[in-house]
């Protein structure tokens, strides 16, 4: 789609019948610089899948997974500009005929007013505005994707589906701050957790697993990717997790510090650095990317510890340690567990991040099967511990873009 060219009018379509189970779910996923797509058919069974690249920058890119034609985009191409050119050329090469269903939004932060998904309105939408200070780099161009499908496909029901509305079942103990009382009351600077989808995910597929229900299920969900969380879910409520306020706190991340001692930040004050340059150092230059000094992508990490580099493999030692450190305090939290599960890029396709994890926690009485444990990735999960293990350790490949999908058709069409 040229730059120059007029916004596209609104592509409505044919509205399926009540009842129809011809048609496709849209689930839209802003980033920071990129846009994920999947295209779901309403047996959420996926379609098609997009990722749009380097959005804001000199070389954006767009693709359709397995088609070899890249889907032209504008230079510096925002996030709406993508979608447009997306979108068009799904109808274009014949993904899509009409207007979805309904149209599934993941949003990063829905602070204490979302407790699950809901259908967007005027309203609901001002209440994802008004959470944007919590995530600065998330809801904006969460809210980017949402007006721009509004624009594009009016009458279509839309969907928030929130990373926060999963662990809103938090205790006080939990999600408090030890601050004064009023930063929490005036201000909502509490815990909020991150990756509800995902970890909610692996609720339902662990108890399905385990043969038994989500409510009577307890287990630590382990989602290790570029961003990294933790989860204590107790007979089938969060109680516990890593991520806080933001999805800042935590586990060593990709580029992201994790947990640091707060006077780190008077300490780099009395060295120059102020509070723009702290915030990048924290989200885009720290935790493996800063530890390896070379990159935030695991694999590459291991390849490089293999060749001898030794900041890599402190990273790793890091990235392990504190993982396991974690899986430790999550035990605090339950009253029982069932099974520690491992998900996300790293979580899914890592055995050597796995088995280094669990070296950790045999006083706790874990331990790994290495053939299983070798034997599982993207494409295969199941169990991985040995008979010697105290507790189940299982790897289920999350899909947090299905769980968007059938939220999005729960809500759309409620009596189907």
């Amino acid at each position: 789609m040229a730059e120059n060219q007029p916004p596209r009018q609104p592509l409505t379509g044919p509205e399926p019948a009540s009842g129809d189970r011809q048609g496709t779910l849209l689930v839209v996923n802003c980033g920071s610089s990129t846009l994920k797509l999947a295209l779901f058919d309403l047996r959420l069974h996926k379609i098609a899948s997009v990722l749009a690249e380097k959005l804001e920058q000199f070389q954006a890119t767009a693709h359709i997974q397995g088609d070899p034609a890249p889907v032209p985009l504008p230079s510096h191409a925002s996030h709406r500009q993508a979608l447009e050119a997306v979108i068009q050329a799904l109808f274009e090469r014949g993904w899509l005929t009409q207007a979805p269903v309904a149209i599934g939004h993941r949003v990063v932060h829905g602070g204490e007013r979302f407790r699950q998904a809901v259908r967007i309105d005027d309203r609901t939408r001002e209440a994802i505005a008004d959470c944007a200070s919590l995530a600065p780099l998330h809801n904006p161009v969460n809210l980017a994707g949402i007006d721009s499908t509004r624009s594009l496909f009016p009458g279509v029901p839309q969907i928030a589906v929130f990373d926060t509305a999963f662990h809103q079942t938090l205790p006080p103990r939990a999600f408090l701050y030890a601050l004064p009382q009023r930063f929490y009351r005036q201000w909502g600077v509490r815990r909020y957790g991150f990756h509800g989808t995902s970890h909610a995910f692996m609720l339902t597929e662990t108890a399905r697993l385990l043969g038994q229900l989500p409510e009577q299920t307890s287990l630590i969900s382990a989602h290790l990717g570029n961003g990294c969380s933790i989860a204590a879910i107790d007979h089938g409520h969060s109680v516990d997790t890593s991520m806080g306020l933001t999805p800042l706190e935590g586990l060593v991340m990709g580029s992201r510090s994790g947990d640091v001692d707060p006077g780190l930040f008077d300490f780099l004050k009395t060295k120059g650095i102020g509070q723009d340059e702290l915030h990048r150092i924290l989200n885009e230059q720290s935790g493996l990317l800063g530890l390896s000094g070379q990159s935030n992508d695991m694999r590459t990490l291991c390849e490089l510890a293999d060749q001898g580099h030794e900041a890599s493999a402190t990273a790793i030692d890091v990235f392990c340690f504190r993982l396991a450190r974690y899986i430790g305090a999550m035990m605090a939290s339950l009253r029982r567990l069932d099974a520690l599960v491992f998900t996300g890029g790293i979580g899914e396709n890592s055995a050597r991040i796995r088995r280094q994890t669990l070296a950790s926690l045999g006083l706790l009485g874990f331990a790994v099967d290495p053939e299983r444990n070798s034997a599982h990735g993207r494409q295969s999960h199941g169990h991985i511990e040995s008979g010697a293990s105290r507790f189940p350790v299982l790897v289920i490949a999350t899909d947090e873009e299905r769980v968007i999908a059938g939220e999005s058709l729960r809500l759309a069409t409620p009596h189907t």
